[in-house]
Order: C-alpha cells, then structure tokens, then sequence
C-alpha cells in the first residue's frame, strides 16, 4: 500500500470532533446509567464486510475539574499507577507545540494476544473546552511486533467541557480496529461492556491525582507548558499513515463464540482499549 502523507490537525478538524461528540443525530443510547451513557453509530450499508462501529461515551462528573481531567488524560506517568490494563507507555517524539507521537500496548483476555498501538496525539484548549485527539500512524522505530497485534485508532479522542469551576462532562470519541480476524460483533459489542468501566477508572484516578501530584514534580506539566518538553523533536514527514489493510490479520475468531447473543461483560476485558 503506497505511503500515505500525515497531517497535524488543525482547528478545523477539532471542531469537526467536537460537533461529533457534541451531535446526538445517528446515534443510538446502548447504555445509560449513573451518569454514563455510552452510544454507537453505525456505519451505512455499502455491500462491504461489517465495519467497525463508532462508539461515544458521555460521562457528567460533579466533583473533579475539567482542568484535572485533562492533566490526568496526559500524565503518563500518572498513568502507570492506575491503568494497569496497560503493559508499556511512552511518548516517543514530538511534531510541534501541541502534537506528539507515542507508543500504547495492552493486556487482552487469554488466549487472544495483547495489542499495542502507535498514534499521532493532538490536543488544544479552546474557551470551556479541552481535546485530545489520536490517529494511527507508522513509525519506522516502532514496526509491529510478533509478540503483539497492532490495532489501527481510525479515530479516537476526548472532549472535555467545563460546566462549573468543579464540574465537567468527559465524553468519549473513538472508531477503534483491534485487528486479528476477530469477529466485528465481537469488537462493537465489547465497547458497550468496557466503556463504563474504563470511565469509572479515570475517574477514581482523578480523585487521587491532586495528591500525588503534589510530590510528584507538581510543576512538570509539558502539555500546558511545551517550554518543558525534552522530547526529541522530528518532522511529520518520518509519519506515515497506519492503515488497517496493510497489518497481517491474526486469525482469533475461532477462541470467540461467534454466536452474538452469547457473551459476558468478563468475555470482553480488554478489546478494545479506551486510547489515551
């Protein structure tokens, strides 16, 4: 498949992300619950192989700040003490100011293998809101690994509006591939089970965040302040887009029951991962 160029995002792909997150029209509710409620979008039909579903996630929190949120979705090493879903972080480089590339991998249920990932991340401030974006892409340090299927984040990110000084709704973005020949049914259904749980987690770690951060290197913020970033820089042109076609596709659909109304929320853990 021939190099597909990448490109930064700029304001206006943000705002097409917000009007996403923000549109309720082709959405359908799968979930509702204590300030949760998680729905899918389907895509139309083209006479091609079911494709992956999106999936939004609006969570109304009243006690944690939107700005606590955000520190929270970007602290890598606030991420080691609370997802321990995950198997290795890091931020690899950045492209500019507000936009880095870094490197995810994740813990599935045996006997699938665990999955990794390596996005493009965007973020931006805008008046009440905070986003964060991510895209797959290529990197040519970081090639798949046989121990490790890669996943393609066709699109995946956070929006989070301000609604008082110690309020704020998080909502949820993504259109996730976890590839490996899994059954489609398997991937969209998953989402349902694994994304109020996920937000009930970064929610518990936003509790517990002033504290720690307190002793841990309370002015070190390189998202807010990119002066602090002593990532290495490199041009966007090493990038190339990661497209799901070009992976070899792991054949794991006979360790699932193809049979959809079969399936509990522990059949799910880990597939696929909220990106952050």
């Amino acid at each position: 498949m021939a190099h597909t160029p990448v490109e930064i995002p700029d304001d206006a792909m943000f705002l097409d992300f917000r009007q996403q997150c923000e549109s309720e029209q082709g959405w359908i509710t799968k979930y509702s619950k204590r300030g949760i409620t998680v729905a899918m979008q389907f895509p139309p039909p083209d006479g091609k192989p079911v494709a992956i579903h999106k999936v939004k996630c609006h969570f109304t929190i009243k006690d944690v700040p939107s700005e606590t949120l955000y520190d929270v979705l970007h602290d890598v090493e606030y991420r080691k003490k609370w997802d321990f879903n995950m198997i290795e972080t890091r931020d690899i480089a950045r492209i500019g100011p507000n936009t880095d590339v870094g490197y995810y991998s994740w813990k599935c249920p045996k006997p699938l293998k665990n999955r990794d990932v390596v996005t493009l991340r965007s973020w931006l401030v805008v008046d009440k809101y905070h986003m964060i974006v991510n895209i797959s892409v290529k990197h040519p340090d970081f090639p798949p690994r046989k121990d490790l299927v890669r996943a393609v984040s066709l699109l995946a990110g956070y929006l989070i509006t301000s609604t008082g000084p110690n309020s704020c709704i998080l909502t949820y973005l993504a259109q996730v591939d976890p590839k490996g020949s899994l059954p489609k049914w398997v991937v969209n259904k998953s989402s349902q089970f694994l994304a109020p749980r996920v937000l009930k987690k970064i929610y518990k770690a936003c509790l517990n965040y002033p504290a720690w951060k307190k002793i841990n290197q309370p002015q070190f913020k390189p998202w807010l302040n990119p002066e602090q970033n002593t990532l290495p820089t490199i041009p966007i042109s090493k990038l190339a887009m990661q497209h799901a076609e070009s992976l070899e596709n792991i054949d794991e659909s006979a360790l699932i029951d193809a049979n959809e109304d079969k399936g509990s929320e522990e059949d799910f853990q880990g597939l696929p991962k909220l990106s952050g």
